[in-house]
């Protein structure tokens, strides 16, 4: 079974990296310095600090897992690569949906960096699945939880 890539910006790649640096270089020492201080107050089963600090430390430990996972099988889209007016990851694409005023604009990137409040949406999104390989001018069915969307591709960049 052949893994699974990450698709990513390299801006993307890079916000992982200095993630990674600073779980590695900053927070896993402040856990392990948390844990030995909890140790010192003496009975572990009935010590709520070192828990908690146990706790922390598995989340940071995940997180770095993760993160590892991520960059050893990112795969860093090149724009460049791929036609001016196609929707691929990377890109930023305006579309008007049927019946709205006002355009959208959204960027698809990888999952890993997915903030649709920043206007990044994960290539795994139904928007963005309906988008990539599409073309400005061209007109798209979408289908999403909330129901269906017409829209009309009106840039990429």
């Amino acid at each position: 079974m052949a893994n699974k890539t990450y698709p990513m910006t390299a801006e993307g790649k890079k916000k992982l990296e200095d993630e990674l640096e600073n779980l590695k270089t900053v927070k896993r020492p402040q856990v392990i310095d948390r844990i030995k201080v909890a140790r010192g107050f003496g009975d572990l089963s009935e010590n709520s600090e070192y828990e908690s600090a146990k706790d922390e430390q598995s989340v940071v430990e995940s997180r770095i897992s993760q993160i590892e996972e991520m960059l050893h099988f990112a795969e860093v889209v090149d724009t460049n690569k791929v036609d001016k007016n196609e929707v691929s990851v990377g890109k930023t694409v305006t579309f008007l949906e049927d019946g709205e005023d006002e355009p959208e604009t959204y960027q698809i990137v990888g999952a890993a960096e997915a903030d649709p409040f920043a206007g990044k949406i994960s290539n795994d999104s139904p928007i963005a699945k309906a988008l990539i390989g599409k073309h400005k001018g061209d007109h798209v069915a979408i289908k999403t939880p909330g129901g269906e969307m017409d829209v009309a591709i009106q840039a990429v960049k």
